[in-house]
């Protein structure tokens, strides 16, 4: 018996291909709202979802500043709520549908792992193997008033009754700056406080074109909370300055400063110092027979990577051939535009940037300049090392163009790539411009 821990993007896609492999496999999951993991219950879906009407507000806001469209109505946030709830149920239910039809059994259940001993329920089980597939949650920052009603963090976001008028985001990543802007659209007067840069990961020209999405956001950058006042709820975030304090108000405050691998039930397996499973490149911990994948092991927090992690764990166990891991990883945001770039690790180039295109979804922004932008970086010898697009596609764009990335493709091998037309995906462009050049400086020579 194999036992897989958690119904997350890992833990299903290595239980299904364990069990598509001739394997018995049970799926230990203790969500009641069942599989999908904290992706399709708290991440991605939630963000897909709220992003989908915040994009729809904006863009009627543009077309009423063209005086062709009318008063937008308001919408309720409470009815909102409750039907993403009923999508997301049903979105469940077809993957533990599918998880079945592979041939896993599912068990609702709490697990508990002491090095080689496994308990579900409190009851000793045997195992062939284990994958830790349990994910993450968030990690609460060490400061007064964390517990307040009026408090949320990603995970707890939907249990917040009504939209507030004043909202503060404690955080300077990816989930801080998604829902900045979810919120804003909706109408709500939202303030980040960052203790360092806005997304300070993303190459610079993204983070530019992050910020005029968000330039109805409020950004305290730099500074540090002291805490969150409040006595029966919130009512106000305190930062730190330079000649005092200084008070925020706030609603409602959202906590978004990273997560934290989810290992409180595990004992005698090592880990790093935030409780990260440690592996090796087959996905093995420090006890032989059981491994990990996902963001339990503090690696991206991302769900293409813990598919892929779960896909490696199946194939140890499977003893299947190795495969090397991509060198670069395509990431995007949702705001606005799709905010993504795909890098290969080491030393950044300066790269061409050129406006977006007017296309579908930029055309009716091109008089506010607000139709994104498309970035490349390349070697001496044409390959490309690095991509960055801020549009309304740049996230599927990304995935294929990173894939093309990885499997060394160079510029020049771009002057038979025929694009889609109108496209508001600025890199084809971009890439036949530089061919061009390329071209025409070989034919000087």
């Amino acid at each position: 018996m194999i036992v897989v821990i958690g119904g997350g993007p890992a833990g299903r896609y290595a239980a299904m291909r364990l069990a598509r492999a001739g394997k018995k496999v049970q799926l230990i999951e203790k969500r009641s709202a069942g599989v999908g993991g904290q992706c399709l219950h708290q991440g991605c879906m939630i963000i897909c979802a709220l992003n989908d009407v915040a994009r729809f507000i904006q863009q009627a806001r543009v077309f009423q500043q063209y005086g062709f469209l009318g008063s937008a109505e308001g919408f309720s946030y409470p009815v909102l709520i409750r039907k993403m709830q009923e999508i997301i149920r049903i979105i469940a239910g077809v993957l533990e549908e599918e998880t079945i039809q592979a041939g896993v059994e599912i068990i609702r259940g709490s697990a508990e792992i002491q090095g080689e001993t496994l308990r579900i329920d409190g009851v000793e089980t045997p195992y062939e193997a284990v994958i830790v597939a349990s994910g993450a949650h968030p990690r609460i920052p060490e400061i007064s008033g964390c517990c307040l009603p009026g408090v949320y963090t990603a995970h707890t976001i939907l249990s917040m009754p009504t939209l507030p008028k004043r909202m503060v985001i404690i955080g300077s990543g990816v989930i801080a700056a998604e829902f900045a802007y979810i919120f804003s659209s909706f109408g709500a007067e939202v303030t980040i406080v960052a203790r360092s840069s806005l997304l300070r990961a993303f190459p610079e020209q993204l983070v530019k074109e992050a910020r005029k999405d968000l330039s109805q956001v409020t950004i305290e950058e730099q500074v540090t909370v002291a805490g969150i006042s409040g006595q029966e709820s919130v009512t106000g975030v305190i930062i730190r300055e330079k000649d005092g304090m200084r008070e925020i108000a706030a609603d409602a405050v959202l906590l978004a400063a990273g997560m934290i691998p989810y290992t409180g039930f595990i004992s005698g397996i090592a880990c790093g110092p935030d409780g990260a499973l440690l592996v090796n490149d087959r996905m093995e911990t420090s006890v032989p027979g059981i491994y990990a994948a996902g963001d339990v092991t503090g690696t991206g927090y991302l769900t293409p990577i813990a598919r892929h992690q779960g896909r490696k764990a199946a194939d140890a166990i499977l003893k299947n051939p190795f495969e090397p891991d991509p060198v670069a990883i395509p990431q995007a945001i949702k705001l606005k535009h799709d905010v993504a770039y795909c890098r290969r690790p080491g030393e950044v180039r300066k790269g061409l940037t050129i406006p977006g295109p007017a296309g579908p979804g930029t055309f009716w922004e091109v008089t506010n300049h607000h139709t994104g932008s498309a970035t490349i970086e390349f070697d001496e010898n044409g390959h490309l090392i690095g991509l960055a697009e801020a549009s309304p596609v740049a996230s599927v764009a990304m995935e294929y163009l990173g894939w093309m990335m990885n499997s060394d493709i160079r510029i020049d091998e771009f002057d038979r790539f025929i694009e889609v037309h109108p496209s508001s995906d600025g890199i084809p462009w971009l890439l036949k411009y530089l061919n061009g050049k390329k071209s025409d400086n070989q034919k000087g020579s």
